[in-house]
């Protein structure tokens, strides 16, 4: 049981929550995950690099829009869930934690493997719309990030059970802040691209983003025994 200072609430009252410091943590969480490479940011800049900037752009669109559709069905899960009393609420943490954690492993062990190759990925000879069915589709049903929304976006509610205004106030700072760096990847994709075949500077990129994630995983696990 949660031990605090506060006078409990009157029935049918939120604990409040302080919107900047809630929404500052995590950004910084989304974007922890958004700057590791992925499947996303090779695609993207491959995409870019063999059929221009037009179709990057055209992929960005189903993307975002595919992650927009998975955030808001994780927001309804998350609140079904949590609804169901206030023990989740230490579960949940721990599952963010082990989510973290897992992301931070896979992370670490990925250092220099995909590095070297991740521009050679061969991009698909098809239409922008096509591009943007693609993304969309890919990104609809990728259980990966329907899993970090539900774990990891109560960690940033005081009472760590989000309602639905704050749910979709999260998943829309956390689709924003991935559209921008995949916006990034394409107007700077042959930057991007001499970056991800560094293999020296990609390991050290993503072992620091790794050791990042495994701070805010531990971070979880002291809020939920707090």
């Amino acid at each position: 049981m949660r031990l605090s200072s506060h006078p409990p609430p009157a029935r049918g009252e939120r604990v409040g929550a302080d919107p900047v410091i809630d929404l500052a943590g995590f950004a910084l969480a989304v974007l922890l995950i958004e700057l590791t490479p992925g499947p996303n940011m090779a695609w993207l800049v491959t995409l870019t690099l063999s059929e221009g900037r037009r179709a990057g752009l055209g992929a960005i669109t189903g993307v975002a829009a595919g992650l927009a559709a998975n955030a808001a069905l994780s927001v309804l899960a998350a609140s079904l869930i949590l609804a169901q009393g206030e023990g989740l609420t230490q579960g949940v943490s721990l599952l963010a934690a082990a989510m973290m954690a897992w992301l931070a492993w896979e992370a670490w062990g990925a250092s220099g493997r995909e590095s070297g190759d991740s521009s050679q990925v061969a991009a698909p000879k098809a239409t922008s719309d096509r591009h943007a069915l693609a993304g969309f589709v890919i990104n609809l049903l990728n259980p990966k990030s329907a899993l970090f929304l539900v774990a990891v976006m109560p960690q940033f509610v005081a009472d760590g059970r989000p309602s639905l205004a704050q749910g979709f106030t999260l998943a829309t700072v956390s689709v924003g802040i991935a559209t921008g760096v995949h916006l990034s990847l394409v107007l700077l994709a042959e930057h991007v691209r001499v970056a991800l075949m560094a293999e020296a500077r990609a390991r050290m990129v993503r072992r620091g983003l790794a050791l990042a994630m495994l701070g805010v995983a531990a971070w979880f696990i002291a809020k939920a025994f707090a």
